[in-house]
């Protein structure tokens, strides 16, 4: 097949220079993007914690509840879902709620604290 394409193109260097510089475009511009923002999306699934507030691919607000081994369980106002870790779409609690959140968090682990003695 190469032989083919070679000879049709009569053995010009010029062109295989060519291919090679576009193929070199191409990772550049597309797949090495692309790899990178599948590993910044993995290390971002793999970093959440419990308390959370996470936004799901499918749309669905709700809270981290528990991070197990493959998902997560996520506290909506219906009750308690098992999901994926892959379903997570996008961290909310910082940037919907800001220093409120900060704070809302310190409360409830003081909350917990003293109910536990």
């Amino acid at each position: 097949m190469l032989t083919l394409f070679l000879q049709a193109q009569g053995s010009s260097p010029m062109m295989l220079i060519m291919m090679g510089v576009m193929f070199v475009g191409f990772y550049f511009l597309m797949i090495r993007p692309q790899m990178r923002k599948q590993k910044q999306e993995k290390n971002f699934q793999e970093n959440l914690k419990v308390g959370t507030r996470v936004v799901l691919t499918s749309g669905l607000h709700g809270r981290i509840a528990q991070v197990q081994d493959d998902g997560f369980v996520i506290e909506t106002l219906s009750g308690k879902l098992k999901f994926e870790k892959a379903a997570v779409s996008r961290e909310m609690t910082e940037t919907r709620f800001g220093d409120k959140a900060k704070t809302a968090d310190k409360k409830e682990t003081i909350t917990t604290t003293e109910e536990n003695k």
